[in-house]
């Protein structure tokens, strides 16, 4: 039950949107016990977003959320490395200015309960 939520603050096509919600499917498998087939990918484009006081550079804030209550460390650095490559590869997004918070946790609901 992955879901990585995508703010960025540039316009996205659909074409952008899929080869990123592609790329995400690719690298939540670095989770373990994660794969595309839970993966939910929300997209909110055109956001003000400020980094270091500024927002006439492109960037990206991405939350990566997980079903579980231990994730190693390894897994989230090779997230972080396939997520902002994937970033700046189809929007042009420069890593150095995205954040890419984590979280897991033990409380998930779905389909009217919880696991």
């Amino acid at each position: 039950m992955p879901v990585i939520h995508t703010h960025v603050s540039v316009p996205t096509t659909p074409e952008q949107r899929e080869a990123l919600k592609s790329a995400y499917g690719k690298a939540i498998t670095a989770v373990p016990g994660k794969s595309e087939g839970w993966l939910m990918c929300p997209f909110e484009d055109n956001m003000p977003i400020y980094f270091a006081g500024d927002d006439s550079k492109p960037a990206a804030y991405v939350e990566v959320n997980v079903f579980g209550s231990s994730v190693p460390g390894s897994a989230w650095e090779k997230l972080t490395r396939q997520i902002m490559a994937a970033l700046e590869q189809e929007l042009g997004i420069p890593q150095d200015r995205t954040y890419i918070r984590y979280t897991a946790t033990t409380d998930w609901g779905w389909n009217g309960g919880n696991f």
